[in-house]
């Protein structure tokens, strides 16, 4: 099937533009500079899909990353997808052998391994937004269980095609996406990954970071051709008249004074003028706090018009209520939209009036075209509010690029594609990320006061990093209970660190909550204590939101809740892969994964060495289950097949070891992995890569990784012996049964712990070291990531037999 046919099939649409045609049959750039309103997520969908599923030209990854700069874009974009993926006959689930469609937006799905990261060798979509997608390619995946991090990880750097959308809005985050692309190019990958940044107002020098400035000149880039200028929707978009005048309303000292009071009432007064009786009026403000307030002032005002909010601080549920009230038609009296720059990029949305503040002169182009979009209207009308250098309103901007706009604008009278100039200013100056501290993020450990490395600086403007919050009825003067579910996804709302620490600091009486897996329980945090990335959970009593404005940090009527799953969260001790509703002993757990292990490798192509890392890691990965502590947690199974992998019981395991004089030893948070790798380092073939299969056995859970060092919660044994993670050094291990042959009863040694040469040889930290250097984050979170989907699919194939 050619590809007009199959962009017929997909859209529904007559034929393609020529540029999507060349994307789908040239070489494939690096840049796409399309206008707005002419189809990219189209293009580059189908595109890749294409080469993917007909041709197999250019050798595209298996993965399609759309990283979208807000959240209010990615489920439309997930509609969108899914509509031309069913159309074409592919959309499927994860282990259908289809092309499945995920959004990646936090809460409970993400919290155990997500369905998608089960099958690597499968096609996938990922959507998300830079919060959610970055935040896992830097190993501190926000709304998202610590101990997945490393999958996703491996997963969106290997086999994947980044697309960055939009990028005039991704502020720093604009930076750290050519840093990583330079990252990847650098070093070994376990499979190929490459980028592409999409924007109608990008130039490829802005991608010129400190590492990606090399490839700059050699970046290909892909824009409009004559035979794309002269289709006729093209042309009518380009010439689309859209008059463009200031608007009366000005955000200036005096009416900062009155915490802008006056000037949102000069412009509901201004917009209700403005509007025409069934059309829609579009108003553009660059604060949530600022929309919010000429939202409630246009409802004071008692027009006959809709009135819609759109920002990026509401739950799904209401989110997806009014994204349906947008999609349909306009009424008799018309709507009013207010919204902030979550309209900027990738809604489908156009006004025949549109208000805008004053923005940088990238996002001004991205929002002139929300008006009058498809040439629709002969005329329509664009009005700009001034913001003064002496309001001190500028955030989330900076006064210079506020003004430099501010002098185009003085000299221009209509706004149309073909009347505006092209796009000068550059990206601001942010924090860049650096190859050392790169890697440096590797590391899942916190530190030692409890805290990870705050990346906020990488993906978000300073001052705007991300939290998320939901809430639940909790009583008055009572703590949450350890068994209180995680959140579901349509329970979260995202919100601004700086209107989070409001909101607990109204009065001195909110309270909130985070989950301390360590501890396996909900630790209360005050004002202070909140930080980027956090999965927070409120009092709903105690107010925060409202349905029709989304978070509030002092509105004081209790919130609704929204229905959660069951399932609790995540703790370090916890091992619910061992309890999957049946009995199944170790030796064949063990040969179970290392099978599954050998067909992912066949079906990825994974390199001799490498294939045989990954099996024999997964031989040995349990072993260590065979320990009394684990044993003792599972109880006794039927029949005199132990030791046991899996059991039939359910609840949170409890391990415990008797000593010799009958008394029980508690081992709280025990780690089977470690004394597997334990017994690996003691009895493994050393004609292998040893260092490397130690470390794919030990990181299979996502809890013993880099480092290995007591943890806090953790008591000293008697005897001054060496302790970590519920192994004591002089536990012994009993014999297993591997494969033909078997691991002989070992005595664990913990000197690895120490730094420095041991009697063990070099230390743990030593070797992690030189396997990071040697094989660089990529390969190594790629063979690790393996080890675990291995483990997860022969657990379930286990459970249905």
């Amino acid at each position: 099937m050619g590809f007009e046919q199959y962009f017929r099939q997909a859209t529904g649409l007559a034929a393609p533009y020529p540029y999507q045609k060349r994307l789908a049959e040239d070489d494939w750039p690096d840049v796409l500079d399309v206008p707005t309103g002419l189809g990219k997520t189209a293009a580059v969908t189908l595109a890749w899909l294409y080469r993917r599923r007909e041709t197999g030209r250019g050798a595209m990854p298996r993965r399609l990353v759309w990283c979208l700069p807000m959240r209010v874009l990615a489920e439309q974009t997930a509609d969108s997808i899914r509509g031309w993926l069913e159309r074409l006959g592919l959309l499927g689930e994860p282990g259908q052998g289809l092309v499945s469609v995920q959004v990646l937006m936090g809460g409970e799905p993400d919290l155990r391994a997500a369905e998608w990261a089960h099958h690597p060798e499968e096609d996938a979509i990922l959507i998300g937004t830079q919060d959610m997608l970055l935040s896992r390619a830097l190993m501190r995946g926000y709304g998202m269980s610590r101990y997945q991090w490393p999958v996703h990880y491996a997963l969106l750097h290997n086999d994947s095609l980044w697309v960055f959308d939009e990028v005039q809005l991704m502020g720093p985050a604009l930076a750290t996406t050519a840093q990583l692309e330079a990252f990847r190019r650098a070093q070994c990958l376990g499979r190929p990954a490459r980028s592409l940044w999409v924007s109608a107002t990008l130039r490829a020098d802005w991608l010129g970071t400190v590492d990606f400035q090399p490839h700059v000149d050699a970046l290909r880039v892909a824009t409009l051709k004559e035979d794309d200028l002269t289709q006729q929707q093209v042309r009518k978009r380009r010439s689309a008249v859209k008059r463009l005048v200031k608007a009366k309303a000005c955000l200036n000292t005096d009416s900062s004074k009155g915490k802008a009071a006056s000037y949102i009432q000069a412009l509901a007064e201004e917009v209700a003028a403005a509007h025409h009786p069934g059309e829609q009026t579009l108003v553009i403000l660059n604060r949530v706090d600022r929309a919010q307030a000429l939202y409630q002032t246009l409802n004071d005002l008692d027009i006959d018009a809709e009135h819609l909010l759109l920002h990026a601080r509401f739950r799904p549920a209401e989110r997806r209520s009014i994204e349906q009230q947008l999609r349909q038609g306009v009424g008799e009296a018309g709507r009013i939209v207010i919204a902030t720059q979550a309209v900027e990029a990738g809604v489908d949305i156009s006004s025949r009036v549109l208000f805008t503040e004053l923005a940088p002169w990238a996002s001004l182009v991205q929002r002139f075209g929300r008006c009058n979009r498809a040439g629709e209207h002969e005329l329509a009308d664009i009005r700009w509010m001034d913001i003064t250098d002496a309001a001190g309103e500028a955030l989330p901007y900076e006064s210079e690029p506020l003004a430099a706009s501010r002098s185009v604008l003085q000299t221009l009278a209509q706004a149309g594609p073909e009347h505006l100039p092209p796009v000068h200013d550059g990206p601001g100056l942010y924090q860049v990320l650096r190859k050392r501290d790169f890697e440096a993020l590797f590391s899942t450990d916190p530190d030692l006061s409890g805290f990870d490395v705050d990346i906020s600086p990488y993906i978000r403007d300073t001052g705007t990093p991300q939290c998320q919050v939901f809430w639940r009825d909790i009583s008055a003067d009572t703590q949450p209970e350890p068994e209180q579910p995680a959140p579901s996804r349509d329970e979260l709302c995202p919100v601004g660190l700086a209107q989070l620490r409001e909101h607990l600091g109204n009065k001195g009486k909110t309270d909130a909550w985070i989950w301390d897996g360590l501890g396996h329980r909900w630790t209360r945090i005050r004002q202070d204590q909140t930080r980027p990335g956090q999965t927070v959970m409120l009092r709903a009593a105690q107010g925060g939101y409202q349905a029709n404005q989304g978070f509030v940090s002092k509105a004081s009527g209790a919130v609704p809740p929204v229905s959660c799953d069951d399932g609790g969260n995540e703790g370090y001790g916890d091992d619910r892969a061992s309890q999957i509703g049946c009995w199944v002993p170790l030796t064949k757990h063990l040969a179970d994964v290392a099978e599954d292990a050998r067909r992912l490798a066949e079906v990825l192509s994974l390199s001799r060495d490498d294939a045989h890392a990954l099996t024999e890691a997964c031989r040995w990965h349990d072993v260590g289950k065979a320990h009394q502590a684990f044993q003792n947690a599972l109880g006794s199974g039927p029949g005199g097949n132990a030791p046991w992998a899996k059991s039939a019981g359910s609840g949170r395991l409890c391990y415990q070891v008797v000593d010799e004089s009958g008394q029980s030893q508690p081992r709280p948070n025990f780690r089977h992995e470690l004394a597997s790798m334990l017994a690996w380092m003691a009895h493994g073939d050393s004609s292998l890569d040893k260092d490397l299969i130690a470390y794919l056995i030990a990181a299979h859970h996502g809890r013993v990784r880099l480092g290995l060092r007591a943890l806090p919660t953790e008591k000293i044994p008697p005897g001054e012996r060496l302790f970590a993670r519920g192994v004591w050094d002089g536990d012994v291990l009993p014999a297993v049964r591997l494969g033909d042959g078997s691991v002989p009863e070992t005595t664990l040694r913990l000197d690895l712990m120490r730094l420095g040469e041991g009697p063990q040889g070099s230390s743990w930290a030593d070797r992690t070291g030189r396997l990071l250097a040697e094989h660089g984050p990529f390969r190594l979170s790629w063979l690790e990531a393996l080890v675990r989907i291995a483990d997860w699919r022969a657990s379930r194939r286990e459970a249905q037999e």
